[in-house]
């Protein structure tokens, strides 16, 4: 069984309990499954969970670079020097990253408000940045947009592998009734 779920801002990718935080248990979830990779406790978005090792393995290997989608809102609009520098990699203190697909994107995403907001600041505006990598390490897009000079305010994977947010809202599942081709 394969399940998309929006793990909403705040809750870690986890069943089981941790000290003060919100984890998968509190969402209904159906039993026997497991994340296929995680997401950050202060990241948001597309979480798959399976009880299919062999797709376990295929959407988080890094041999096999299955791409991931997702949109971060950052501080500073970034000029084509940021941009060019993230596309083409950077090396972060674990090394240097692969090549990615990146571009600001004209209006924010359709998305729901998170809670709690994003902190405003009047002085400082904020861009929207579509970024799909084919390499899931800790914590990687905050990293590179700090890399950059832009840091990351909100993070939303909205895609991994074959496999979209598409209507989900944060805390709700569906079963994915087969797993496409990966």
């Amino acid at each position: 069984m394969n399940v998309l779920f929006y793990k909403p801002y705040g809750v870690v990718s986890q069943f089981t309990p941790l000290r003060g935080k919100k984890t998968l248990a509190a969402f209904g979830l159906p039993k026997g499954i497991y994340p296929c990779g995680r997401l950050d406790h202060d990241s948001e978005g597309l979480l798959i969970l399976s009880d299919d090792g062999r797709l376990q393995s295929r959407l988080c290997e890094p041999r096999f670079a299955v791409p991931r989608t997702y949109w971060a809102q950052v501080e500073r609009v970034l000029d084509a020097a940021a941009i060019s520098r993230i596309r083409k990699g950077l090396v972060l203190k674990d090394g240097p990253t692969r090549p990615c697909e990146v571009h600001i994107l004209e209006k924010e995403p359709t998305r729901f408000p998170r809670v709690p907001p994003v902190r405003f600041r009047k002085n400082v505006p904020t861009a929207w940045l579509e970024i799909t990598l084919t390499e899931g390490r800790n914590r990687q897009v905050r990293r590179m947009t700090a890399a950059v000079g832009h840091p990351t305010l909100r993070l939303i994977r909205a895609s991994h592998g074959p496999f979209s947010l598409g209507a989900l809202a944060p805390g709700q599942w569906r079963r994915a009734e087969t797993a496409p081709a990966t």
